[in-house]
């Protein structure tokens, strides 16, 4: 009787345990990730705007990724650190590149290497959230040199999200109605980022609150 007592009292403190355990979110992306760690930026935000008893956010971002870098990283840079779930933010490298230094990804296996990174996530039972890349120019009368490119690989993370019934944060979407009400003067940067891709102050917070939105399905 003793020793079942105190096989109930362990299990009581596991659970215990477990049940405190702060929800481990990894982000998992390129330089504008990487630089959501740092003291102003959107990772910083957001762990300051939830309880940190309930969430540990952990930025995994590298300057200069596109999709197939996410992919032969990610059991070093996310399985291996065990996390409850992973929010996915690439993409405009994948368009950009195409145009500054001839690479990028085609559209096919774009999307073919993001559901592999699905995959292999949700085979370890990791829930997961993907984000739409946000803005490569921030005119909004859609006269930005890769809007067509950003719209077309929006849309393909859409369908994912549909496709694998995960939610997703729609930067896109979010940045093109947030220039239409406040970027008058058709501005290329400095509304939500600093040179057209990268995140000022202001794109960071906003990022975090569209992001903050998110983290209560995960």
């Amino acid at each position: 009787m003793k020793k079942l007592l105190t096989l109930l009292s362990l299990s009581t403190l596991l659970f215990a345990f477990r049940a405190d355990k702060p929800k481990k979110i990894i982000f998992f992306g390129d330089s504008i990730t990487q630089a959501g760690v740092s003291p102003t930026g959107y990772i910083t935000k957001l762990a300051s705007m939830l309880d940190k008893s309930k969430y540990e956010l952990v930025g995994k971002g590298i300057g200069g990724n596109k999709v197939y870098d996410l992919y032969l990283r990610m059991d070093e840079d996310v399985l291996a650190q065990k996390p409850d779930a992973v929010i996915i933010w690439v993409g405009v490298n994948d368009v950009w590149h195409k145009a500054s230094s001839g690479t990028g990804t085609d559209p096919d296996k774009f999307e073919k290497f993001y559901q592999a990174i699905i995959n292999k996530l949700k085979a370890q039972n990791i829930k997961v959230a993907l984000t739409t890349p946000a803005s490569i120019g921030e005119r909004p009368d859609n006269t930005n040199q890769q809007d067509g490119d950003l719209n077309r690989y929006s849309q393909i993370i859409r369908n994912l999200a549909a496709k694998n019934n995960l939610p997703v944060v729609d930067l896109r979407k979010a940045f093109m109605e947030y220039n239409l009400k406040n970027n008058p003067k058709n501005e290329e940067k400095g509304i939500l980022t600093t040179d057209r891709v990268h995140l000022n102050d202001t794109g960071n917070q906003f990022v975090a609150e569209q992001m903050a939105k998110v983290i209560e399905q995960l």
